[in-house]
């Protein structure tokens, strides 16, 4: 939960977008409501409905530890092989979400900026995110399924959680062969007694329900299958991802390689996000559990700077201390 008023584990209201009906219902002719060029274009794949997004912020989705521990295996560090960037290109490699701890992440706003920069033109998506905020996931898909030119996604290491509600965007999906696509129900920590719990679920359903909805109609699978594979939270390979309808091609493998020191960065920041998260999941505040941390790390954005920053590779010793910390909040 994030520090907020109200009692604990109470979310508040859901608002339409648009006038768009309540999250969890059938989700109209989308055609209607595409973009003028989205709508008769020629494309590789229809971009679904808008998402509804909370009208308050009062519950926070997280990415869960065990995502966070997979993309440090797996996925860490994955970054194009081509060091220029083209100007239309916009590059998702972090968290979703403000990241209080690097300053930096994925947000609606920073999004809504690039694409203003970048104008009346086709865009490439470049993915390689564990996920993070889902709630601000679905402001960023929002954002990006309103572009007026074509969208092409790279899946480049993983698109985890809300991230992989951000490649839907995409008029095309291309994802590496060792890539994946990981797709699961809306997660959130939350405090409180059993009819706190209730309310929570009951705020939490709708939102499953319609990204499964996207997710059926991007994909061409059925929203049962969809919403079956969320459950389980499934991790989808390249290929597995392509036959599935939520990849459309396969990348190149020369197009992707492993940055060493932006793998280790990115492994670093993620147990100190664990350690927070396991903190929250203890029943402390994030700004609590930001404070505790800070006592053992440092100050927050330290940890772009290995030189200096226990967990970096600036003192192993603390480094150790952190990641064993982490493992018991886990335990």
């Amino acid at each position: 939960m994030s520090d907020h008023s109200r009692a604990p584990g109470r979310p508040p209201a859901v608002r339409t977008l648009n006038d768009r009906p309540m999250p969890g219902r059938p989700i109209f002719d989308q055609r209607a409501h595409l973009p003028r060029s989205i709508a008769g274009g020629v494309k590789s794949r229809e971009r679904p409905g808008a998402l509804p997004i909370p009208a308050e912020r009062g519950v926070s989705a997280f990415t869960p530890s065990p995502v966070l521990d997979r993309w440090n295996a797996d996925a860490a560090g994955v970054r194009p092989a081509a060091l220029e960037s083209g100007d239309n290109v916009i590059t998702m490699f972090d968290i979703i979400g403000e990241d209080w701890w690097t300053g930096g992440g994925v947000t609606a706003k920073k999004v809504a900026s690039q694409l203003r920069a970048i104008g009346d033109r086709p865009v490439e998506v470049q993915i390689n995110s564990p996920g993070g905020d889902m709630f601000e996931g679905l402001a960023v898909y929002n954002v990006l399924r309103e572009h007026p030119q074509p969208i092409t996604v790279k899946v480049m290491g993983m698109a985890a959680s809300a991230a992989s509600i951000i490649a839907m965007a995409g008029d095309t999906i291309q994802i590496g062969a060792a890539s994946f696509i990981m797709i699961h129900n809306c997660w959130v920590v939350a405090m409180g007694n059993r009819h706190d719990m209730a309310e929570v679920a009951a705020f939490l359903s709708p939102f499953d329900q319609a990204m499964a909805d996207v997710y059926a109609q991007r994909t061409g699978q059925k929203a049962a299958d969809c919403a079956k594979w969320m459950d389980d939270e499934t991790y989808m390979s390249g290929s597995i991802a392509i036959d599935r309808g939520f990849a459309d091609e396969l990348l190149a493998a020369d197009q992707t390689k492993v940055d060493e020191k932006a793998k280790a960065s990115d492994a670093s920041v993620n147990e100190i996000r664990a350690m927070e998260l396991a903190l929250v999941a203890g029943g402390a505040t994030r700004s609590d559990a930001r404070a505790r941390i800070n006592k053992i790390k440092g100050t927050p954005g330290a940890a772009l700077d290995p030189a200096d920053t226990p967990g970096a590779g600036g003192d192993s010793e603390l480094k150790a201390s952190i990641e064993k910390l982490t493992q018991s909040f886990r335990s």
